[in-house]
């Protein structure tokens, strides 16, 4: 079976014109942009020599000494890509161009305050603004996708994300210390992809904990997102499981009326290094045994992915998409359930009558 994963690129290779020059934009961003051909222009940082560092790197011909001085430099056709952290989202946003095109960094915003106040800019500057929840554009998602919306495995009724791994997030110095770290910073991904297939839960279920031995405010969540009565959505992360790599997980599963999709996410194995992606999927026939078929695909999350959300972008302001797959009029629901999960951890569950 061809499998069609890759996400369509735009007709204009506009230039690219990034805000930030941290490590997301080196390993991720760049690397993607470079793969896909498209015209990174220019580059400031609020540290100059960052910025002339990655842009002797990669070869971008233009580092500002401002944000003003960018936006001044930059073409009408432009696209901006602003990887700052969320508190500077704002003010950065108020200074680009009425209608202007603009990616923004995940999440929306550290707070749902904060979130509303994004799309409030957004929204009153008339921004074509998108946000760069990249992992539905991850190649096995992308497939999955695919033999779903075809109906290859039929109804869907369960949707599950489970990691055991090891995450050193010392590799993540501006995060690290968040008073909402797993959920705000890393399962944000999870609860967006759900989203993307299933649209808005009627209710979520959540408890976010620490580590005993570790400083940061969580590192494992559990997650439920409730749908209707025959479909379960659940996110298991646990990033405490130190214990060797034998019985790490990472994955995503999709289960059907007709069939089953896996697909191993191994970036998040032995981190930073990673191990190989692994997309399997089962479509049961009638008469034969069950049988899982193993497919190569191109590419990974980090960072092909990232090509996914720019491409989304470019298309929808050349107008070749009349859809902005991750705009903030969509990911402002996923942060409502990301609050919704913050509340439901902290309103706690129903205590049991155990003096019967």
């Amino acid at each position: 079976m061809e499998l069609i994963y890759k996400p369509e690129l735009p007709k204009e290779n506009r230039p690219i014109y990034i805000i930030g020059a941290g490590g997301i934009v080196r390993d991720a961003h760049l690397p993607a942009y470079k793969k896909a051909g498209f015209n990174v222009a220019g580059i400031t940082n609020r540290t100059k020599q960052r910025a002339i560092d990655v842009a002797e790197t990669f070869n971008i011909p233009n580092v500002y000494d401002s944000v003003q001085d960018m936006i001044a430099d930059a073409p009408e056709n432009a696209v901006f890509d602003l990887t700052l952290m969320p508190n500077q989202f704002v003010a950065t946003l108020e200074l680009l161009p009425d209608e202007a095109a603009v990616l923004i960094q995940k999440p929306m915003g550290d707070y749902y305050e904060q979130t509303l106040e994004i799309l409030e800019v957004c929204r009153r500057k008339k921004l074509k603004a998108a946000i760069n929840c990249q992992m539905r554009f991850a190649p096995y998602i992308m497939a999955a996708k695919y033999l779903i919306e075809n109906g290859f495995i039929g109804e869907l009724y369960d949707f599950e994300v489970r990691l055991s791994i090891y995450t050193p997030w010392e590799y993540f110095p501006n995060v690290v210390n968040h008073p909402r770290l797993e959920i705000q910073q890393h399962s944000i991904h999870y609860i967006d992809l759900i989203r993307s297939f299933l649209g808005n839960p009627k209710k979520v279920y959540s408890k976010t904990l620490k580590n005993p031995a570790k400083t940061m405010s969580s590192t494992r969540t559990t997650t439920i997102m409730d749908y209707s009565d025959s479909m379960r959505a659940i996110i298991n992360t646990n990033h405490d499981h130190n214990f060797g790599e034998k019985n790490q997980e990472s994955f995503v599963k999709w289960e059907g009326t007709k069939g089953a999709i896996k697909a191993r996410i191994g970036l998040l194995l032995d981190y930073p290094n990673g191990k190989p992606d692994l997309f399997q999927y089962c479509i049961i026939k009638e008469g034969e045994a069950p049988k899982w078929e193993e497919v190569d695909l191109e590419g990974s999350w980090f960072p092909d992915a990232f090509v996914g959300t720019m491409a989304s972008l470019m298309r929808y302001v050349e107008g070749t998409s009349d859809v902005l797959h991750t705009s903030v009029e969509d990911v402002v629901h996923s942060m409502a359930i990301v609050e919704a999960a913050y509340d439901s951890n902290n309103d706690g569950g129903v205590t049991p009558i155990y003096n019967i």
